[in-house]
């Protein structure tokens, strides 16, 4: 059986002038060790300190700290927001996918994401009005 391996690390739009994109390359990333090395390679290529690149992409400093150590448990959505944050892209390859099925399952994903954001803004629309009429 064939696992899906995570196999592109790109970069796209960087905090810094001195783009990490410069240096784009691919690397086979195994472990999370392996991506929390490239985070930091990304983070000290852009001449950033932990604090100043955690206060930039919105996480906290110990969280930063956390990835770059590789820690085996992170939150994916901080972390996707670190890697965009610093420019940087991960593509998977995944063998014997159909380009259709996929392509199904990233919409049907999208999908379920815009009603729940649309479900979170008709909350905070609610509450706000809630709070309107008894003040």
């Amino acid at each position: 059986m064939r696992s899906n391996r995570l196999t592109g690390f790109e970069s796209s739009a960087p905090l810094n002038t001195r783009t990490f994109s410069e240096m784009s390359m691919k690397h086979l990333i195994g472990n999370p060790s392996e991506i929390g090395a490239i985070i930091r390679a990304a983070r000290k290529a852009q001449k950033l300190r932990q604090d100043d690149a955690a206060g930039s992409v919105g996480v906290s400093e110990s969280f930063m700290v956390k990835v770059e150590r590789g820690a085996e448990t992170v939150q994916w959505g901080k972390l996707f927001q670190i890697l965009e944050g610093l420019g940087a892209r991960v593509t998977v390859d995944i063998p014997e996918a159909s380009p259709e099925l996929l392509s199904n399952e990233i919409a049907r994903v999208r999908q379920r994401a815009d009603r729940w954001q649309l479900r979170a803004t008709a909350r905070k629309e609610a509450a706000a009005k809630k709070s309107a009429s008894n003040g």
